[in-house]
Parts: C-alpha cells; sequence; structure tokens
C-alpha cells in the first residue's frame, strides 16, 4: 500500500465536489457577470482544494498548516461572493454556504490535529508521538 496523499483526504474529495456544484450554481450568473463575480467565485472554490493538495505536499506540517489556513482564506472570500450573488439575485446560497460553514468546520478540525502532535499510523488508525 502506498503513501496517502491529499486525494485520500475526505476534506479535498469534499472540496473538489463543491468546486462542481459551484460552477454549476454560477452557470445561471448573469454574462456581464462572467469576468467579475463570476469568475472570482470559481477562482476561490478552485483554490480551497488546490491549497489543500498543495500544503499536503509540503515537507513539514508547519507549511502544511499554512495552506491550510489559506484554504479557510478562499472559504471566506467565496462566502461574501455567495452571499452578494444571492442578495443580487443570482442564485440561492442558502445550501452553498452550509457547505461552506462544513468545510469550514472539517478545516479547522484538520489545523487543530495538525497542531495537536498526533500522528497517522501506517494503518490509518491515529495515535501520540511517543
Amino acid at each position: 500500500m502506498g503513501k496517502q496523499t491529499h486525494k485520500d483526504l475526505e476534506i479535498w474529495q469534499r472540496g473538489i465536489d463543491f468546486v462542481s456544484r459551484i460552477y454549476l450554481a454560477t452557470k445561471r450568473v448573469p454574462k456581464e457577470e462572467e469576468y467579475g463575480l463570476k469568475s472570482q467565485m470559481r477562482r476561490a472554490a478552485v483554490s480551497f482544494p488546490a491549497n489543500i493538495a498543495e500544503g499536503a505536499a509540503r515537507a513539514s506540517k508547519k507549511e502544511y498548516t499554512q495552506f491550510l489556513y489559506i484554504a479557510l482564506g478562499s472559504l471566506s472570500e467565496l462566502e461574501t461572493q455567495l452571499m452578494i450573488a444571492d442578495k443580487l439575485g443570482y442564485l440561492k446560497a442558502a445550501e452553498l454556504l452550509d457547505e461552506v460553514e462544513t468545510l469550514r468546520r472539517k478545516t479547522l478540525n484538520l489545523i487543530k490535529y495538525m497542531k495537536s502532535g498526533v500522528e497517522q499510523k501506517p494503518d490509518g488508525r491515529e495515535g501520540r508521538k511517543a
């Protein structure tokens, strides 16, 4: 069995699924927003799993954690953009905002885990450092 990668992380997988949802939701955004709000929302959505992937490829937990914080920033940016798009009547954001909150909570939990000193054993179980 090979080493685990970002693709094995539930949070990354959910992030990829969320990108698809954002792309579908933004199809209805007016043409005049093609290079404005629509583009910004898509970029912020893509940035979330991309930063998780980049962080997971880093050599240290400290660097990984920094990329998780960047991913959180992308989520906050997307949350704001979704609220604006909803207010302008471009889309209904309630379910998407619920998923933003879930992803935020999971990201914060992963950050807490990274800072805790708990290491993942090869079989996937958690254990404290000796």
